[in-house]
């Protein structure tokens, strides 16, 4: 007989044992699903660091797109400003040094707007809809400015205006103004020797590949080729009591970029404007106006420039109330600031002689344009002003060639010769704004003969009344941002005739381009003016108003 024999576990012990599978059980699938979101988490991780270069100084972490990097020129961030006013009147300092308006003593009513990383854009949005009549009427000081900005133009086709009376006196600064912050090129940017964009007295090295008179030039190098070609003017004086002009060589865009990847506090950032104030306070013609005939050249747009207590980036040098009253000249102008001037970005082309303008001219000219519209750019990031986004979609989404789009996230659009090629093989070149509303490609796209297409009349017809004519549909085309939900761009542009586009393209080529321009350190042009030399003959125009007695 056989005997089984059954040992039974108490019940505790066995609900025991199964807590224990059911947590080992749990354990398994923890780490299974830890492994998987680690690499998951990797994968993101490496993706990013392929679109981002990340900085740390001291305890501030720089988080920079690649389409945002300093070699990038079409989309690196000209600077953020967190909040601004828009002055519906003029205020007590600008109507003392506007001459031929009558602005009276009414102090400026603000019209504040809320946060954006481009602050112009969101008025231009706002401006756009018409609807706030504080607002139309800030429009409405912007073009009455605009108006004065453009009777200061002078009638002289000549290169140079007569120098009789005219001559222009360059302040020998401290080096450390000038001179010095060129020197500190290589560590100015973390991840980027910045000297080779120096060199050649601001125009960097030539490219061989586009031919004569093109070099790397960075879109932040106005201030150096200016003061290179103010020291060779023919009316320039070396006695400051016979000069109508007075000149400050001050580098501040480059003071601004030598700080913005340090730690360091805005007391710091301010120094040195400060410091230039208190210099030019102690100099006679500066004491004699209070600085009315003086004249500076910033190579950064005006926000950065005009920084709001709470924003790390930028000084305040044009906040300063000494700073009221010079004319300063900027490639992108604050639009409520009446002696704020916008001149053209500096593009790559610099031409010696008209020979280098004229054998531009006809290769551009005859282009075969075999795309219709063209973008280079990228989309921005948690951009509120979605405008490159829908224009990247709508350009490629188009599978018949019409549309191309050069994706400067992934290509290097700081290369010159890539984008130039690029435009001169398109019929239009669609310019929407980035961090701020003006773009250096909108004058990229004006020399190679490209009609720049635009979203936003802070891009170019409220900046530039010097160098761009009034009447903005002779060399541009403009479409509403807000109705790009509602129209396929790319066909509105199809839509225009040849014709058309053959009259913008050759005024564009023959009437603008030659102005557009800044000769190289040593440029000789005799049927041409350039931008320098557009820009002296109106500033010469301008100080000659001052003088001019006042009607009762």
């Amino acid at each position: 007989m056989a005997v089984s024999i059954s040992r039974k576990r108490p019940k505790s012990s066995s609900r025991n044992l199964e807590a224990k599978q059911s947590y080992f059980g749990l354990t398994i699938l923890y780490n299974y699903l830890s492994r998987i979101s680690a690499l998951v988490f990797l994968i993101i991780l490496i993706y990013m660091w392929s679109s981002f270069s990340t900085l740390i100084t001291g305890n501030i972490i720089h988080v920079c797109f690649s389409t945002r990097k300093i070699d990038n020129l079409y989309c690196l961030s000209a600077g953020t400003h967190p909040s601004f006013e828009i002055p519906t009147s003029t205020n007590n300092n600008i109507s003392t040094i506007t001459p031929g308006i009558d602005q009276g003593n009414a102090t400026a009513e603000p019209v504040n707007f809320p946060y954006t990383p481009h602050p112009v854009t969101a008025a231009s949005r706002l401006v756009i809809n018409d609807t706030d009549e504080r607002v139309a009427n800030a429009v409405k000081v912007v073009e009455e400015q605009l108006q004065v900005h453009r009777s200061w133009r002078s009638k002289s086709n000549k290169n140079y205006a007569t120098c009789d009376g005219n001559g222009i006196y360059v302040y020998d600064l401290p080096s450390k103004f000038n001179k010095d912050l060129v020197g500190q090129c290589r560590d100015m940017v973390p991840w980027q020797d910045f000297c080779s964009y120096l060199s050649n007295e601001g125009l960097g090295e030539p490219i061989a590949k586009l031919g004569k008179g093109w070099y790397k030039t960075h879109q932040y190098s106005l201030e150096l080729i200016f003061h290179s070609r103010v020291l060779r003017h023919p009316c320039r004086v070396s006695d400051e009591t016979v000069a109508k002009l007075f000149y400050v060589p001050f580098y501040g865009g480059l003071d601004i970029l030598r700080w913005h990847f340090r730690n360091v506090s805005n007391d710091v950032k301010d120094s040195l404007s400060l410091e230039l104030v208190k210099w030019l306070e102690r100099q006679g013609p500066w004491k004699r106006n209070s600085g009315k005939d003086h004249v500076f050249v910033l190579g950064k747009i005006s926000w950065d420039f005009r920084r709001s207590s709470e924003s790390p980036w930028g000084t305040r040098l044009l906040e300063l109330d000494k700073m009221q009253n010079p004319i300063k000249l900027l490639i992108e102008r604050q639009p409520w600031h009446v002696n704020d001037i916008g001149i053209p970005h500096p593009t790559n082309f610099h031409p010696h002689s008209d020979n280098d303008i004229i054998s531009w001219q006809l290769k551009i000219i005859r282009s075969n344009r075999k795309n219709l519209v063209s973008f280079a750019g990228a989309a921005r990031a948690n951009a509120e002003d979605n405008t490159r986004s829908a224009l990247i979609n709508q350009c490629t989404s188009l599978g018949d060639g019409k549309c191309h789009f050069m994706n400067c996230s992934s290509v290097k659009c700081g290369e010159a010769e890539s984008v130039i090629e690029l435009f001169v093989e398109s019929e239009f070149c669609l310019q929407p704004p980035g961090d701020s509303p003006t773009r250096k490609s909108v004058f990229d796209s004006l020399i190679s003969g490209c009609i720049p297409v635009l979203f936003d009349p802070f891009t170019a017809y409220y900046q530039y009344p010097w160098h761009l004519p009034h009447d903005h549909d002779k060399y541009s085309v403009f479409m509403d941002k807000k109705e790009l939900t509602q129209m396929n761009v790319v066909e509105r542009l199809a839509n225009i005739s040849l014709r058309e586009r053959e009259n913008m393209r050759r005024y564009i080529v023959y009437e603008l381009l030659p102005g557009l321009v800044y000769g190289n350190y040593n440029a000789e042009p005799d049927k041409f003016q350039d931008a320098f030399a557009i820009t002296m003959n109106n500033l010469f125009e301008r100080v000659s108003m001052l003088e001019q007695p006042h009607k009762d």
